[in-house]
Formats: structure tokens, C-alpha cells, sequence
């Protein structure tokens, strides 16, 4: 097993995570800001650099959703804590990943194999999660922001649910087809 580029970004944006909670529990803000850009660039650009040279592998197949589940987590958590994003979204955004880990976890079980590949709609779902925290995090305390922060919450509320949903639909076909099969 050789060491490629996209892994080590996955690495470092899974050790940036804790420094970025810390930032954020200490009201620095802005240095959580700068962390949180850091690793979210780098979660575009593992991928990207993966693509672009065929470095595709098993352990950045397990690690890239880790670190992503991983960050996006302790943001909302985070935030939620701290009063700054609604608690209801937080639970929404954890409730769809618990859902993804335990379909994982029932195809593990069963020795059902998948090649899991995100949807256009978990695409925009990650997409709308970062931005929600990237916005919040520019200045929690924005008054005119409020509006948008308001619309954003929703949106990212929205696609997380109809992604959630299409992971259920998609691993309910998955069983039935694997148990037609026996």
C-alpha cells in the first residue's frame, strides 16, 4: 500500500477537525473560519487530485467520508452548542448520517456488496452543509445576515432530508435485490 497525495489531505483535514472545534469553543472565530476553509478546500481538492492522477484507493474510499462525517459533524454540533445554528438542523444533519453509517453497517452484516458513489443530491447536500457553516462562521453575529442564514438553514435542512430519503430508497432496492437473489 503506497501513500498518495488525496489520503494525506484526508489525513490532515481529519487532525485539522479537533483544532477547529477548539477555535470555535473559544469564540475565535475567525481562526475557525481560516481551519474550517482549509479543510473544506481540501475535501474538493483530495478528490479532484484523485480524479486527475488515478489515485483512487481503498483507504481513501473509507477515509474521505470519515473526514467529511468527521468535520461536518463537530461544526454543527458546535454551533448548536454554542446557540449559533438551530439545534433542530444539527439533529437533522446527524439523524441522515447515523442513517448512511447503519445501511453500511446492515450491508457489512449481510455481506452485501455496493459500490457507493454520492448522488447529485448528497453532492448539493454537502455542498449546502459546508456553506451553512462557512456563512455562520464569517460573522455568527451579522444582523442582516439573518435572512440568509434563515433561507440556508432551510435549504440544507431540505436537501439533507431528500437525501436521507434517497439513501433509504436506494438500500431498500439493494436488499430486495440481494435477497431475490437467494
Amino acid at each position: 500500500m503506497s501513500i498518495n497525495i488525496p489520503n494525506i489531505l484526508t489525513v490532515i483535514r481529519i487532525l485539522l477537525t479537533p483544532l477547529f472545534v477548539i477555535f470555535l469553543l473559544r469564540d475565535m472565530f475567525s481562526f475557525a473560519l481560516l481551519v474550517f476553509s482549509i479543510a473544506a478546500i481540501s475535501d474538493g481538492l483530495d478528490g479532484l487530485l484523485a480524479r486527475y492522477f488515478n489515485q483512487y484507493s481503498v483507504l481513501g474510499a473509507y477515509l474521505d467520508p470519515i473526514a467529511d462525517k468527521l468535520l461536518l459533524v463537530s461544526a454543527f454540533v458546535s454551533l448548536a452548542v454554542l446557540k449559533i445554528i438551530p439545534p433542530w438542523l444539527t439533529v437533522i444533519v446527524i439523524s441522515r448520517d447515523i442513517l448512511i453509517v447503519t445501511g453500511i453497517s446492515i450491508f457489512a452484516i449481510t455481506d452485501i456488496h455496493i459500490e457507493m458513489k454520492p448522488s447529485l443530491v448528497s453532492k448539493c447536500t454537502t455542498v449546502a452543509q459546508l456553506s451553512t457553516i462557512f456563512l455562520t462562521l464569517l460573522d455568527p453575529q451579522i444582523p442582516g445576515a439573518h435572512i440568509i442564514k434563515s433561507s440556508l438553514f432551510w435549504i440544507t435542512a431540505g436537501l439533507t432530508i431528500t437525501s436521507g430519503l434517497h439513501y433509504i430508497y436506494f438500500g431498500l432496492n439493494v436488499l430486495q435485490n440481494a435477497s431475490g437473489k437467494n
